[in-house]
């Protein structure tokens, strides 16, 4: 199981980005996928998930509205639309791969240990 993220740069402030994570070694269909994100000195936090069929996604309150979640089961990526960047979204990016029931997704997508398959993270830095 591979997952690797890719898309990070250097954006100014009210910038966009779009980050992709491929993945290979297992089928994606039968997996819910996370991005999550760590600011240096900071503990990794939820960004974002998309479960199995695409039709549940959840956002940390911080990236509401501005991020977008998606994914491609045919094409085995998926993406995080990143809009109207702030400084505060520098962080290194990673995007993790589980299997959760939907019904308890809600509650535990956001905390890292729940996710088994990690990527190499990309680093997104905003900055003027």
């Amino acid at each position: 199981v591979q997952l690797q993220a890719s898309g990070g740069g250097l954006v100014p402030p009210g910038g966009s980005l779009r980050l992709s994570c491929a993945f290979s070694g297992f089928q994606l269909d039968y997996y819910d996928i996370g991005w999550f994100r760590q600011a240096p000195g900071k503990e990794r936090e939820g960004v974002s998930c998309i479960n199995v069929g695409g039709d549940i996604t959840y956002y940390a309150d911080s990236v509401k509205v501005r991020f977008t979640i998606s994914r491609d089961n045919v094409k085995n990526t998926v993406s995080l639309q990143m809009d109207s960047l702030k400084p505060e979204d520098t962080a290194v990016y990673y995007c993790a791969a589980e299997s959760i029931a939907d019904g308890i997704l809600l509650r535990l997508w956001p905390e890292s240990r729940n996710w088994g398959y990690w990527g190499q993270g990309t680093l997104v830095t905003v900055s003027s």
